[in-house]
């Protein structure tokens, strides 16, 4: 069992930053593909970004160009640097690993965008 904790969410007004980071309880040098997804208010999941073992990247259209994802292999860390923050960036976000074909996520960190 994989588990993946995120952190760094939070309030920030339109226009702002935030970097979101999920700790893997294991190597993420194991895990196939890793991604971050989201959910807002009475909307289906969505991805956001995914990061393959080798680092190549993939963006949802709606967050190219203000967000980042990477990964730090020796500490077992997932990245996501978000900027130009929008209101409708509100949701949770979910961290996301695939270990095996097994996908294991964590439990999510809200993230709001408010004036």
């Amino acid at each position: 069992q994989v588990q993946l904790v995120e952190s760094g969410g939070g309030l920030v007004q339109p226009g702002g930053s935030l970097r979101l980071s999920c700790a893997a309880s294991a190597s993420i040098l194991s895990a196939r593909d890793m991604g971050w997804y989201r959910r807002a208010p009475g909307k289906q999941r969505e991805l956001v970004a995914t990061i393959t073992r080798g680092g190549s990247t993939n963006y949802a259209d709606f967050v190219k160009g203000r967000f980042t994802i990477s990964r730090d292999n020796a500490q077992n860390m997932l990245y996501l640097q978000m900027n130009s923050l929008e209101p409708e960036d509100t949701a949770v976000y979910y961290c996301n690993a695939v270990y095996d074909l097994i996908s294991f996520w964590g439990q999510g960190a809200q993230v709001t965008v408010s004036s």
